[in-house]
């Protein structure tokens, strides 16, 4: 795959005003011609010290048929869409313009080579990991990490409990504000089984839906009420980040990017397990 990894090695060639030159910041120019559209790869003279450089050489990486452009304007750092959306597209190069009218292209998509990090999370309510990962996403946050998120989010509601944690999930009855009545199902983390047992004693039976139980694959971010989980580490033989239950945008934000580092310290580039 070729991706450039900033648009500002991508240019435009569809005149030469100043000759059989080149910007010197260019790697790739995007040429119209009357066969269709050529993506290029060019060398420019490194011992030229003006804006404008003498191309040295010039490769045709993929031209007519095998080019498409993307319809729509799209965030030129979401690096993780823009493969993703070239894959779908079934050419061999797709061609991205962005909203300030850069533009960049991915050629020969391939995700092998992003590091996909397993998340997990619950539901209802709002599935807060899950979901704020899904919204810095789309910002590019993540573009130069070149990571895959893969998201393993339980809905809690199929455990058919009498009693849930808390009444922001809109349950008729919750740990938090309704008392327990003999043989209740109680679906709950570490915290809700000792509050529980604090209240009613040892006969209280709990089923764990903490996110971090769950853990299966890795690297993995999870998140847990417990701060004194929360950190990198490894649970159940598995390398991973566990984010608090409230932890801001930040706060998961700077979790990805810590176990994104560690894991390709310790296992080199590529996708997780």
């Amino acid at each position: 795959m070729i991706f450039p990894p900033h648009c500002k090695y991508v240019g435009s060639a569809n005149g030469t005003p100043c000759g059989d030159k080149a910007y010197f910041l260019s790697r790739y120019l995007v040429r119209e011609t009357p066969e269709g559209t050529e993506v290029i790869e060019v060398e420019t003279d490194p011992n030229e010290t003006g804006l404008m450089r003498k191309v040295l050489s010039a490769r045709v990486l993929a031209a007519g048929d095998d080019v498409y452009r993307y319809p729509d304007r799209v965030n030129v750092q979401d690096r993780t869409f823009l493969v993703q959306e070239a894959m779908r597209s079934g050419y061999r190069c797709t061609i991205f313009t962005g909203h300030g009218e850069q533009t960049t292209f991915v050629l020969d998509p391939d995700l092998s080579g992003f590091l996909r990090i397993h998340v997990y999370d619950i539901t209802p309510p709002r599935p807060h990991l899950s979901a704020t990962l899904a919204d810095l996403e789309r910002t590019g946050l993540f573009g130069d990490l070149e990571v895959v998120f893969e998201h393993h989010v339980r809905d809690i509601r199929e455990i058919k409990a009498d009693v849930y944690p808390c009444r922001a999930a809109g349950f008729p009855r919750t740990v938090d504000a309704d008392p327990l009545r003999p043989g209740d199902r109680v679906a709950g983390c570490l915290t809700a089984r000792d509050l529980l047992r604090e209240c009613y004693g040892e006969g209280v039976t709990v089923e764990n839906i903490c996110p971090l139980e769950t853990v299966a694959g890795e690297p993995f971010i999870a998140r847990c009420c417990r701060s004194e989980r929360a950190g990198l580490g490894r649970r159940n033989g598995l390398f991973g980040a566990v984010v608090h239950w409230g932890a801001s945008s930040w706060d998961i934000a700077e979790a990805v990017r810590q176990v994104a580092a560690a894991w390709r310290e310790q296992d080199g580039e590529g996708s997780g397990r």
